[in-house]
């Protein structure tokens, strides 16, 4: 059994609608490509793949989308096994697809947003607990400074 076969996690869901947008092989980053909470570009020999906001994606880039971005709580050290196992298969069982993404800290997991509430529900009855992201301060900005003054 992996180390984190029975560990459960806590996820952060971001409100922000993303999309996952399919571009030709050695594109450049467009100016569109931005979002507040998660944005990713996977480059191969035969694709460029932008996950970001869907909100400035021109209608004519080929996209999958919208979904909800969670976040698991980190870091998460390297070493460990089964994490993403633990939290795609109750997702599996009740029949939510997802895409996912491992960044140097953490795993992303998007699901489609008309089933996030789903997957919040799941995870949960797994004893794993989802809750708000926390709001990112400005840049140039403490979280702390709440007076708006520098």
């Amino acid at each position: 059994m992996s180390e984190s076969a029975t560990a459960t996690y806590t996820l952060h869901q971001y409100p922000e609608k993303m999309v996952v947008a399919g571009l030709p092989p050695g594109a450049e980053v467009p100016a569109w490509a931005e979002s507040a909470s998660l944005f990713s570009i996977s480059a191969s020999a035969t694709e460029t793949t932008v996950v970001c906001a869907g909100r400035s994606v021109p209608k004519k880039v080929p996209r999958e989308g919208p979904f909800t971005a969670f976040a698991v709580v980190g870091p998460l050290d390297f070493a460990l096994t089964g994490v993403l196992h633990s939290l795609l298969e109750p997702l599996a069982e009740a029949q939510i697809s997802v895409f996912t993404i491992s960044t140097f800290s953490t795993d992303w997991i998007l699901v489609p947003t008309g089933q996030a509430d789903a997957a919040a529900e799941a995870w949960r009855r797994r004893g794993h607990s989802v809750t708000p992201a926390p709001v990112a301060a400005p840049p140039g900005k403490s979280s702390r400074d709440t007076t708006g003054k520098s």
